[in-house]
């Protein structure tokens, strides 16, 4: 029964990834890309972690990486869009299926996709960097499993944990502090790679010899173990990922057990539903334009406060659009021109505007019946981001120019600012028409089965279109900077950079109208997937 539960639940995952990619070339293209992309980047990673065997510290390098790892495995289904794509367990609670079969069979439809396959060929260079012998070759095979099925049990238990909190209205907002939390985290990372730089990989040493003994980690500690000749240590090592495995998914089940048997908001009555109360318009809408354009600026503002996914990928955006310049300056090896990661991370809130309003979308496209309609929309939308990120990124350029006591070049900094996220304005304006995707509201994916690939495409598609189409300003900073005189002229950069930020989104607005407006169909279909 177990075995059949397990094989069926494995083709129903695969039926869903092959329909969702039955239903257009774009689609199937897109994912086809992303697969291709994740593993040119895992064969280079594989070959790095195969170059370093021999060096005396690569036990800490693989050590630290496979934390990071199991750390990202448990993050990254949560918080960021390209989550696993293991089914929702809650879609199964009126079958007839028992706790351990079934979660048997979602580990097993776990290991299906590209994430698991990145993750293996990680694992398979880090035994090989440290491996030196047949038994310690044979360990890890054992250490490559129980790693794997670790990270996978361990993204599975902690979604399944949380699944309640993020469906629930309240509880979902409580994402935004871990969004947070994870934003601060690369950050740190990032800041511990560049001082790794300086000093060398001495550095990792002492942590290492900590994560040696913490779960999956231990697993390809236990490989080393054995190749100096530690038999006793690699045999606790195993033992405390073997353990951690099964703690994991007795943790899992039992919240399985929870999700599928205990009431939750659908199944019972809602209270107080008798009374009504009549809404009048906020201060800031008293202040918009009357019309369709005050109404969507409103719309998307109530939104991005209301909505707790929208609130959470905002905070985030925030966080590291500060967190960035500002660390960089305290580390001293900042630039005034970090200050644009503000402009760009906000700038990514414009990607995917039409799968931010999930099923809901189809009451905004019974009042597009033309090009003017779609623009006069797009431009409600775009005005709404601008109220938060134009402030938003004065406010970090003028704080890292402070910071680094740079005034000079404050108006380069703005102006190039303003320019990066005129140009991410538009080219998130018509990816949103060209590679829309949905947000599912239910569960913790962020990007619903059979359309991560386009996900991907469609927010790097788009920041790399961004970026060429502030080659321009670009050039001209670097011209104005390495020419006889250029800091007389530097000034001009603000307005230029301004003025042609606004150009490109009223460009990008106008072209990316007639699309919208032709392929609402397609649009509504894609964003109404979850």
């Amino acid at each position: 029964m177990s075995a059949d539960v397990t094989a069926v639940v494995v083709r129903l995952k695969l039926s869903l990834l092959r329909n969702g990619l039955r239903q257009s070339g774009g689609r199937r293209a897109a994912y086809v890309a992303s697969v291709v992309i994740t593993l040119l980047f895992a064969a280079l990673q594989l070959l790095g972690l195969i170059a370093l065997r021999g060096d005396e510290h690569a036990e800490s390098v693989v050590v630290l990486l496979v934390a990071v790892l199991a750390l990202g495995w448990a993050v990254m289904p949560l918080f960021f869009p390209g989550g696993d794509e293991t089914l929702d367990p809650t879609r199964l609670v009126m079958l007839p299926l028992r706790p351990r079969p079934l979660v048997r069979a979602l580990l097993a439809a776990s290991l299906v996709g590209i994430g698991p396959l990145f993750t293996l060929c990680l694992l398979a260079g880090s035994v090989i960097s440290v491996a030196h012998g047949a038994s310690a070759y044979v360990v890890g095979v054992v250490a490559v499993v129980l790693a794997l099925l670790v990270c996978v049990a361990l993204a599975r238990a902690v979604a399944a944990a949380n699944l309640r909190l993020l469906t629930s209205r309240k509880g979902r907002d409580l994402a935004v502090l871990s969004g947070l939390v994870i934003a601060i985290g690369a950050q740190l990372v990032n800041f511990g790679a560049q001082r790794l730089g300086s000093n060398g990989l001495g550095e990792l040493d002492p942590a290492a010899q900590v994560l040696k003994w913490v779960p999956p980690a231990s697993a390809i500690g236990a490989v080393r173990s054995v190749s100096e000749g530690s038999y006793g240590f690699a045999v606790v090592q195993l033992a405390l990922s073997a353990g951690a495995l099964v703690g994991l998914i007795v943790v899992w089940s039992r919240h399985l057990t929870r999700l599928m048997t205990a009431p939750d908001g659908s199944t019972l009555q809602a209270a107080g539903e008798s009374g009504t109360r009549e809404r009048t318009s906020t201060g800031l809408g008293r202040l918009l334009p009357a019309g369709r354009t005050g109404t969507v600026v409103e719309r998307s503002l109530r939104y991005i406060w209301r909505d707790p996914k929208t609130k959470a990928a905002w905070v985030t955006s925030l966080a590291i659009g500060l967190i960035v310049p500002v660390f960089n300056a305290l580390q001293g090896t900042g630039s005034i021109y970090f200050a644009c990661f503000a402009a760009g991370m906000l700038g990514i809130q414009m990607y995917n505007q039409f799968g931010q309003d999930t099923s809901a979308f189809w009451m905004v496209a019974l009042t597009i019946s033309s090009p003017r309609d779609a623009y006069v929309e797009l431009r409600g939308r775009a005005l709404a981001l601008l109220v938060i990120t134009l402030p938003y990124a004065a406010f970090v350029t003028v704080l890292t120019t402070a910071m680094l006591d740079d005034w000079a070049r404050l108006p380069e900094a703005l102006g190039l600012s303003f320019a990066l996220l005129g140009a991410m304005l538009a080219t998130g304006a018509w990816t949103s028409a060209r590679f829309p995707y949905s947000i599912p509201q239910e569960g913790y994916k962020n990007v619903a089965p059979g359309q991560t690939g386009l996900a991907w495409i469609s927010i790097f598609g788009g920041m790399i279109g961004a970026a060429l189409l502030c080659a321009p300003v670009i050039a001209l900073v670097i011209w104005l900077n390495v020419s006889a005189g250029g800091d007389e002229w530097s000034g001009l950069l603000l307005p230029v950079g301004s003025a042609y930020g606004a150009l490109l989104t009223w460009l990008g607005l106008r072209l990316a109208a007639p699309r919208t407006a032709a392929r609402l169909p397609e649009i509504l279909a894609a964003v109404s997937k979850g």
